[in-house]
């Protein structure tokens, strides 16, 4: 309900989705690789270090950096779920309020907002495309242009494959029939392995763009996949 938190439904002020207690025990993604959002071990944190996982430095990704502020769990993830499965516009725009709220640790986002492709057949069975709402929602509070990828072949579903059956399936997938500005930022609702915004940021690459900033809500640490 409207002036309540999302959450815990006690009374929120100042127009926010959230009380105060909430928000603070939010599993921000505090510390994660600056190329991926992997989680990375409390060590790292606030080193003067780079922030790469191990398996960016091994294989870099197509992207220059990612912006992901929450990790796939606990209230996360049922927010994730109302909004994706039981199309509740309101925890869409609790997921975007969330990203707004969290864009002091958000690197460069570039001059277009492109958002990843959705599948078909699931978007027909859903009656929306989740990421297109996303995508057009975040960019309208940021005031920049959306850009429209194309799906090139439907793939099967993600879940249930592992990481490298992952970047199998999703590879050369997407296109972009323009040409890009130098820096944009591509969107998903929730990065697993990456491999879905790794496979648009090359298509990105092909366009122009030289700077690609992968941007999703929520990141699942990689020891849940």
């Amino acid at each position: 309900m409207p002036g309540y938190c999302a959450f815990c439904s006690v009374a929120a002020e100042g127009g926010q989705s959230w009380c105060p207690d909430c928000f603070a025990d939010m599993p921000w993604n505090h510390g994660a690789c600056e190329l991926c959002a992997e989680p990375l071990p409390t060590a790292h944190v606030g080193t003067l270090r780079p922030r790469q996982c191990g398996r960016c430095l091994k294989r870099r990704p197509a992207q220059t950096s990612s912006w992901v502020p929450l990790r796939y769990e606990s209230r996360v993830t049922r927010l994730v779920q109302r909004y994706k499965f039981a199309a509740d516009p309101r925890a869409g725009e609790v997921l975007v309020q969330l990203m707004l709220a969290s864009l002091d640790h958000a690197p460069e986002l570039g001059a277009a907002m492109i958002g990843v492709p959705g599948q078909h057949e699931r978007t027909r069975e859903c009656g929306f495309d989740h990421t297109a709402w996303l995508t057009r929602r975040l960019a309208a509070r940021l005031a920049l242009p959306v850009i429209v990828a194309e799906r090139v072949r439907e793939t099967p579903s993600q879940r249930g494959l592992d990481r490298l059956s992952r970047r199998r399936n999703v590879k050369r997938a997407f296109v972009v029939n323009r040409s890009l500005p130098a820096a944009v930022t591509i969107v998903d609702d929730v990065m697993t392995t990456g491999a879905t915004l790794d496979s648009l940021a090359k298509a990105c690459r092909d366009a122009g763009a030289e700077r690609v900033t992968a941007v999703a809500f929520a990141r699942t640490p990689s020891a849940r996949i």
